[in-house]
């Protein structure tokens, strides 16, 4: 039989994730010679044999992949053949500044778990990982990935954990975590700083004991410190909110198990898929209510009726909750609000330590910091809210040369975003530069991004608000050139690279606040648009906001705005409940400012409209978290109502008919939910009717949704079921968030194109 040999080279998420004992495996199946290597752009793989052997293992090679890798290219080629005497793996090798893909982190494997288990080095062992799960992004300092480019070079390994490294065969065959209790990284416990224990059946059953008891404590994760508490227990959950200054917003719960989630939440199929997933995020779910007694604490959620939930992806957590009374427990990220989670276990003792019950640390440094990952299931897909761990960093792949440009992102969720090649490799959650500790975290990832993705700066991209954090970054950063990116244009273009689209659409984007062009705030824009330039053809109506930034985070302004808008200052004699929520003094003072126009700069932000609405059916005053109205206005929304209001468009979209037919309802004592859904119902007829009439006039078929409002599943279900409907192409974000989580892959598609155009 001919024999031939080939070059395979094997481009993606290919390192870290088991590849090369694969490769190997396989390759030995089918009786083939050759070798697999690393190297810092790829996998490479010589395979010498029969023809229909090498055919087999190609065949393999695509098909049987590890769960958490992913090919995007095998390139091959055939070479002089060449016998080998045995197929090997040979030492990784670092041939140019190109890079291959790092793996996310991966949640720990049902057959660690089992090892935890078992006699041996590995029973109870809190770290056990093999090349099928366990960290990797969390611990990596530089390409290729090996142990000693990781925070597990200190950990020399034991002669056991050695020969399972360098045994071909073996399931932790070049895991660069290997690690045993004789070797490896160690709990410690400490109570009041005092170190307590390192022995972990001591730790898991006093850490048991306190939770269970209504204790609060701090727990080293994989990517950073989290707080946990009874997720039953109210006092314990109030005290927490205190710890952390986080009056009102939702906590995420982790469950012991899928099937004590189900007791609590709805779970469909794509949801629980998600749940399970080697990545383990945090899912938002709707809450079941008052079964046989089995209630969450109230003070979890703020009384919405979606609760993000996940399931352990440590050890220590199964370990944890074999021990564990209760079924559910908060974990949240272990900060001060406003404050990047904490990863550093000095800072953790001091700021933390004479505050909670206790504190468990771990040896193992954390090198890149991140939060838990939040997604939505809308439409059926799986929507990611805050791209963090088990997603980064994995690149979004572009139809575009991105080659050296870095965006900075926006000001509030900041993610930023480098390019190399046709890959966008977007940052871990960052969020709000608003804080020294976070702009201090924001610009170390950034340089670390650089390096580790061997990233040549070349062009940089900011959003237009000359005032953001992220902007004035970029134009300290170095002598390039700067493309600045209108920040809906940016939502709009980051939607458009994520489906690889180039060319002109309509794009609605709503959202709370963004700098326009015209120095108003927008937010509720329809455009057409390339990813050169867009032209704003209609928005809604501008509507002063009392206060500017303030009016954000006290929905009562947007009321009285547009209440004064549509009555006058003859408004109060309307009698609205929501008003005995008001001091009179405030009310008469901030129609003064609308009157005068004193700080009352012009907006057209949806998500002021949705406060205005939240308000005036009193479902919150005075926010304690962001997006609170309209998250508050979703979570009272009916399916059995097919009803909407009146609206006016014309060169804007006025909502002054919308306003009024609230108001008439709320007096007529119509329920909270029909008028909640009602209004939602008409801004998707808002979509429909204003992207129906661009389609028209411009002869575009193809809309794209994008900013913070989609994140409404009613809404976005809403708007792809009817301009579907009426056969149109949708595109809206799945892999990458529509908030401003996003924005920075925007930004890089808008530079990337002036670039190729030769506009910058």
């Amino acid at each position: 039989m001919k024999e031939k040999t080939l070059h395979v080279t094997v481009t993606g998420l290919v390192q870290g994730v088991g590849f090369r004992p694969f490769v190997f495996r396989i390759a030995t199946r089918h009786a083939l010679s050759g070798w697999v290597q690393n190297t810092n752009e790829n996998v490479k793989i010589v395979v010498s044999g029969s023809s229909s052997n090498i055919d087999q293992f190609l065949c393999a090679l695509s098909e049987e992949t590890p769960p958490a890798a992913a090919i995007e290219n095998i390139v091959v080629d055939e070479i002089e053949t060449t016998k080998f005497p045995e197929f090997s793996i040979m030492h990784s090798n670092d041939v140019s500044d190109e890079i291959t893909e790092i793996s996310p982190d991966i949640a720990v494997c049902d057959e660690c778990l089992e090892d935890i288990r078992k006699p041996g080095s590995r029973l109870a062992y809190a770290f056990v990982n093999c090349t099928n799960c366990g960290p990797r992004f969390t611990i990596i300092k530089d390409l290729p990935y090996d142990r000693a480019k990781t925070t597990m070079k200190p950990f020399a390994m034991c002669p056991e954990c050695r020969h399972e490294y360098e045994n071909i065969t073996d399931r932790r065959f070049h895991a660069q975590p290997t690690a045993c209790s004789l070797c490896g990284p160690h709990y410690e416990l400490f109570i009041k700083n005092i170190s307590i224990s390192e022995d972990i059946d001591e730790i898991t059953c006093q850490v048991s004991q306190s939770i269970d008891s209504g204790g609060i404590l701090m727990i080293k994760g994989l990517g950073g410190m989290h707080l946990a508490c009874n997720a039953f227990n109210e006092t314990a959950v109030e005290n927490l909110r205190r710890l952390k200054s986080r009056e009102g917003k939702p906590f995420a719960v982790m469950f012991r198990s899928l099937g004590d989630l189900k007791a609590v939440a709805f779970v469909n199929e794509t949801e629980e898929a998600s749940l399970v997933s080697w990545r383990r995020p945090i899912v938002l779910l709707k809450k079941k209510e008052g079964l046989n007694g089995y209630k969450l604490a109230v003070g979890l959620n703020a009384k919405l009726n979606l609760l993000g939930v996940m399931l352990p992806y440590l050890p220590f957590q199964y370990q944890l909750f074999e021990k564990l009374a209760t079924t559910a427990i908060v974990l949240t990220s272990g900060n001060f609000s406003s404050e990047p989670i904490l990863i550093e276990n000095e800072e953790a003792l001091s700021q933390f330590g004479p505050l909670v019950d206790a504190v468990v640390l771990h040896n193992r440094d954390i090198f890149n910091r991140t939060d838990d990952s939040v997604v939505r299931i809308i439409g059926g897909k799986e929507r990611i809210f805050r791209r963090s761990r088990g997603y980064v960093p994995a690149p979004v792949r572009t139809a575009y040369n991105t080659d050296g440009i870095i965006a900075f992102g926006a000001e509030l969720t900041n993610c930023f975003c480098v390019g190399k090649g046709k890959k966008a490799f977007l940052s871990q959650h960052i969020g709000d530069l608003q804080g020294i500790e976070t702009t201090q975290f924001y610009e170390s990832t950034l340089d670390r991004f650089l390096q580790l993705f061997r990233v040549k700066p070349s062009l940089l991209a900011v959003d237009k608000h000359p005032a953001y954090i992220s902007t004035r970054t970029g134009l300290e950063f170095g002598d390039f050139p700067v493309v600045k990116v209108q920040h809906h244009h940016a939502h709009i273009a980051s939607c458009m690279a994520e489906h690889f689209l180039d060319e002109k659409v309509i794009g609605v984007a709503l959202d709370g606040t963004g700098y326009g062009s015209d120095g108003h705030i927008w937010g509720g824009e329809f455009m057409v648009c390339d990813l050169n330039d867009f032209e704003r053809i209609t928005h809604f109506e501008y509507i002063p906001l009392p206060g500017g930034d303030s009016a954000s985070g006290e929905p009562w302004r947007m009321a009285v705005s547009y209440l004064v808008k549509v009555y006058g200052n003859d408004f109060t004699k309307l009698n609205l409940p929501f008003t005995n929520q008001l001091d009179p003094d405030k009310v008469g003072m901030l129609v003064q400012m609308i009157g005068r126009k004193i700080n009352c700069p012009l907006t057209s932000g949806a998500g002021r409209l949705f406060d205005c609405v939240a308000s005036l059916l009193d479902l919150v005053q005075v926010a304690t978290f962001q997006a609170e109205g309209p998250m508050r206005l979703e979570s009272i929304l009916v399916d059995n109502c097919s009803q909407s209001y009146t609206y006016l468009s014309g060169e804007t979209i006025s909502f002054d008919a919308t306003i009024r037919g609230i108001v008439n309802d709320i007096n007529l004592g119509i329920e909270k939910p029909i008028i909640a859904t009602k209004f939602h119902n008409t801004i998707i007829l808002v979509i429909f009717e204003t992207v129906a009439a661009i389609s028209l006039k411009q002869g575009i078929n193809k809309i794209v949704l994008s900013g913070g409002v989609f994140q409404n599943k009613y809404l976005l279900e809403g708007t792809l079921g009817i301009l579907q409907k009426n056969n149109f192409e949708v595109y809206s974000h799945a892999t990458v968030p529509t908030n401003d989580g996003g924005i920075a892959l925007g930004q890089l598609a808008v530079a990337s194109k002036r670039r190729e155009l030769q506009c910058v």
